[in-house]
């Protein structure tokens, strides 16, 4: 399986930490990459942003045209939007570029998973599953893939992990409803979710970046003496 490809955006000074932010349906890493400076991140944070390109593929709501897509999608229903199987083999190959961050040396508890929409789909799915764990989750205006698996094929390992579920009220491509129900899916199997929303549609917004920046901050930057 060949490592996806990725935009990437070096820490200031010695890196301590990766982001791994995941972009949505026909976007690429290119497409989330100008919010690092949007971010105001302190000059110290020592923290590196990957950026992965989706793989081109046909998408079946589009008339079956082929742009960067983590997962086909068949139909707009919520329940039924994800393909499950495209859903399962990009999450294999976005754990396969961060085992490599880990075999290159970071610890994977210096490592933040983050997606908008379909990327967010791709990082909730990895959340429950991975055999390790991450610093924290970021799921920007996306849902649950297979909620009904999680019972079944949750770990322990990330159970503690802080996850930032934000969504936009007015959101019509992904209702607020998809967000609400993968937040208490989650907090029933016991993990550590935090429900955010803002007064905007399907797109991020100047106060979710900045509770993006306080929730990177925390993650990343309280042990400054270490």
């Amino acid at each position: 399986m060949t490592v996806l490809p990725f935009v990437d955006t070096p820490a200031q000074g010695p890196c301590k930490a990766v982001v791994v932010w995941l972009h949505g349906l026909g976007d690429s890493g290119h497409g989330f990459a100008p919010i690092v400076p949007e971010l105001r991140l302190p000059a110290d944070a020592g923290i590196r942003f990957i950026f992965p390109h989706a793989p081109v593929q046909p998408v079946t709501i589009n008339g079956g045209m082929e742009m960067r897509s983590w997962y086909d999608i068949k139909s707009m229903d919520l329940l039924s939007r994800a393909d499950e199987t495209g859903v399962r083999q990009s999450a294999a190959k976005v754990q396969q570029l961060l085992d490599q961050l880990i075999a290159e040396g970071m610890p994977s508890e210096r490592i933040v998973l983050a997606g908008f929409s379909q990327g967010g789909v791709i990082a909730l799915h990895l959340l429950p599953r991975l055999p390790y764990k991450l610093a924290g989750v970021m799921a920007l205006s996306t849902y649950l893939c297979a909620p009904e698996k999680l019972p079944a094929e949750a770990t322990a390992n990330n159970k503690a992990t802080p996850v930032f579920i934000g969504h936009g009220v007015q959101d019509p491509v992904v209702p607020v409803a998809g967000g609400q129900q993968a937040f208490h899916a989650l907090k029933k199997q016991g993990f550590a979710v935090s429900w955010h929303e803002y007064r905007m549609e399907h797109s991020v917004c100047a106060q979710e970046v900045a509770d993006i920046s306080s929730f990177l901050q925390r993650l990343l930057m309280t042990d400054k003496e270490n």
